[in-house]
């Protein structure tokens, strides 16, 4: 016998389609939290931190508004009117159809049509454009909507609950993954967000809990179980093939992530017992497939025969034997309440907000915030938005963009728009950051250690360059509406910072801008080659 989704599992998994969770409206007592005056170069700290960079109109609106009225705004998305963001969105509609209905389409044939070279070249074809509307399903939104907070943390949440979207059913799984799991929760309940991925397929498929069952377990009727290899990955896109025959039995990859990355942390003083004792308790948490036994899509599925009913015990606690699916919930309700699970969490939300290294301070806001409200995300970014941390002079402009961040931005800055096509995350794959292609399940780094060298300068410069020459494949820009031409050439300058650099440009940046268009003549190049300087620039790769 098999059961599918608990009410309750069923009810996360409904959650609207490609929106937020419904949230309670949040508003920020003044008297509670303290902010400072949105004055210019406050709103372009907030909007590198809380956004993909600013739009044009973007500071102005910050300082209009004011710094606790854009958070209200953007931690309460529904709120928002996102036209942008679902007109973008509907461009790349292929990444957002069912995961069965994409393998019907996607899949590869038998071996007879895999061995045919023309077959295998249309079939090839047919999966680059899947992955290219993939990435793009991302990317566009995170340039063209205004729930620019939404946005972040759903590339946030990405990362930390990374899958690699080369690898098996993850193919057609990736993106409504991040539909389904990630988006609705990116700015709710940590615990709801941890169920959410513990219970959809694409997980459950990249970390082979799939195909972790009780040591000799076998479904009613059948032989023992064949299952994959513990360890190792797919080459990009290969054929799917069958499951090899090997000795059944359980699979740690999942229970060691879950708690490793996904909640206590690597000092999170768990042990090697525990996590065997994770992993036997999330036996038979496995995945229904459109090819078998007349399942029509893929979804969450519990296969009790491949439970190990046995008791067990995690962290000190008992997980009594004779039960099954539930002592899974329980044991995420217990990893999603763990203090290491809170301190684990907040360190890495300071990291990305405030500092690769994040101060202490703000590290303790988040966690009391976390703990206070039992992981509610939104709290604990207040919380870091309010921290005098996240303010402090030595730490404004003192993050190098990841290449997501930067590509984001720069389109974002000069008001770009992305085409059909998928080929602007061609940019990202120069730059090394290939959307959902991250093949540990670490996910990409945020550090500047990660990403700053001289080739990335370098290619973003060549980058930056083209994109405000119009030569950037797949995304078009307007200068006229940034910039106007003139052949006053100082006032060139001082309209760049303006516009691209939100008034902030140092005085050196400013300067070589000012030399290396002082020998053009044509005035329209020169525009191109200022905004293109500005745009590789320090002062705009950092944030």
């Amino acid at each position: 016998m098999r059961k599918l989704l608990s009410p309750l599992l069923v009810a996360l998994a409904a959650c609207a389609h490609h929106g937020p969770a419904d949230l309670a409206p949040l508003s920020l007592p003044p008297d509670s939290v303290v902010l400072p005056v949105a004055d210019s170069a406050a709103a372009v700290h907030l909007l590198e931190r809380f956004a993909f960079g600013a739009r044009p109109g973007d500071i102005a609106h910050v300082e209009a508004v004011g710094i606790r009225g854009w958070l209200e705004e953007q931690l309460n998305p529904s709120r928002l009117d996102d036209a942008a963001g679902d007109s973008a969105l509907r461009q790349y509609r292929l990444a957002l159809r069912d995961p069965a209905d994409l393998y019907a389409d996607y899949a590869p044939g038998p071996p007879a049509a895999r061995a045919d070279s023309a077959a295998r070249r249309h079939q090839m074809e047919g999966e680059r454009r899947l992955a290219g509307a993939v990435m793009m399903s991302a990317l566009a939104r995170h340039i063209a909507s205004r729930r620019q907070l939404l946005e972040v943390m759903t590339d946030f949440w990405t990362n930390h609950f990374n899958v690699f979207m080369a690898k098996g059913a993850d193919r057609w799984l990736t993106a409504d993954f991040v539909e389904h799991a990630i988006r609705p929760h990116a700015l709710g309940r940590f615990e709801d967000l941890l169920v959410a991925t513990a219970t959809h397929p694409a997980m459950l498929v990249y970390l082979d809990n799939a195909q972790s069952v009780a040591p000799g377990s076998h479904p009613p009727g059948r032989p023992a179980l064949a299952v994959m290899p513990r360890r190792g990955f797919a080459p990009m896109f290969p054929p799917l093939p069958a499951p090899p025959r090997a000795e059944a039995g359980l699979n740690e990859n999942y229970a060691r992530e879950l708690m490793e990355l996904h909640t206590l942390g690597v000092d999170g003083g768990y042990t090697q017992e525990d996590v065997i004792g994770v992993a036997r308790i999330l036996t038979g948490w496995g995945v229904a497939q459109p090819r078998r036994m007349g399942v029509g899509r893929y979804a969450f599925e519990f296969h009790a025969w491949a439970h190990d009913a046995g008791s067990k015990t995690v962290l000190g606690v008992e997980f009594p034997s004779g039960h099954g699916m539930d002592e899974g919930r329980k044991l995420l309700h217990l990893l999603a309440e763990h203090p290491a699970t809170a301190r684990h969490l907040s360190h890495q939300l300071c990291a990305r907000f405030v500092a690769d290294a994040p101060p202490d301070g703000c590290v303790d806001a988040a966690v009391a915030a976390w703990r206070r409200t039992g992981g509610d995300i939104r709290a604990v970014l207040v919380a870091i938005a309010a921290s005098p941390d996240f303010w402090a002079p030595e730490n404004r402009a003192a993050k190098f963009k990841a290449p997501l961040a930067f590509v984001a931005s720069a389109v974002r800055a000069l008001d770009g728009a992305p085409d059909t096509t998928a080929r602007l995350v061609g940019a990202l794959q120069q730059l090394g950051e290939p959307l959902f292609m991250h093949l540990t399940p670490d996910g990409y780094q945020d550090a500047a250690a990660d990403w700053l060298n001289s080739g990335a300068i370098l290619t973003r410069m060549n980058l930056a360059l083209a994109l405000a020459s119009g030569r950037m494949p797949g995304v078009t820009v307007d200068l006229d509406r940034l910039a106007p031409v003139t052949s006053d050439y100082d006032a060139l300058v001082r309209n760049v910072n303006a516009a691209v650099l939100g008034g902030q440009g140092s005085e050196h940046t400013l300067q070589v801008i000012r030399q290396q268009i002082g020998d053009l003549p044509n005035a329209v190049n020169a525009r191109a080659m200022a905004v293109g300087l500005a745009l590789g620039s320090p002062d705009f790769q950092r944030e």
